[in-house]
């Protein structure tokens, strides 16, 4: 059975008890806060009253890998699985460590997030971190510095290397079927 979801008539959805609704933080109560977008929660705790640096660090790296749309409250089973990789990307970015891995990052994302995202894991690359992306987006193959391409089909008629150098290597071999699509998208 599919689940029932009523809105709460004491609270009118709000989730608080009024006790709580009426406290605020920079002209806005706890309910206000988590209906923002992460963008504008990013704004609000970087200045005046509601100033909270370290709050600030983390919603900027929220923003960082593309996921500024969100709203704070939103609940986690309505991200997709690319906006859970990327918000729990965003909690190890401050991080000591060398190697991201990453497994569709870019599922369900917009062409200009996609660009958001590379231009993020050229940044980390460029501060010496080690970045695996396992990835179909042909803008992210054709951005990668190395690519290993797994065939000869997909499913049970794959799992072997079939194609190991740069991006470029693959584009003019044309001797996979990842070789090819890359091709006609970089228009060689």
């Amino acid at each position: 059975m599919a689940g029932v979801a009523t809105t709460c008539e004491e609270c009118e959805g709000k989730r608080f008890l009024a006790s709580v609704l009426e406290l605020r933080l920079g002209g806005r109560n706890i309910s206000e806060v988590l209906s923002m977008s992460v963008t504008d929660a990013h704004e609000f705790f970087g200045a005046g009253e509601a100033r909270t640096p370290a709050g600030q660090t983390l919603l900027g790296r929220l923003v960082d890998v593309g996921l500024g749309y969100l709203t704070l409250g939103q609940p986690l089973p309505t991200l997709s699985g690319g906006e859970r990789q990327r918000r729990k990307l965003a909690t190890h970015l401050g991080r000591r460590g060398g190697i991201y891995v990453l497994d569709e990052p870019t599922a369900g994302l917009h062409l200009a997030d996609v660009e958001q995202l590379l231009g993020l894991l050229d940044r980390l690359v460029a501060s010496g971190k080690s970045v695996i992306v396992v990835e179909h987006h042909q803008a992210v193959m054709a951005h990668a510095d190395w690519i290993i391409d797994l065939g000869p089909g997909a499913g049970h008629d794959g799992g072997q290397i079939v194609f190991e150098g740069t991006p470029a290597e693959l584009v003019a071999a044309r001797s996979t079927i990842t070789g090819q699509h890359l091709a006609s998208y970089v228009g060689a």
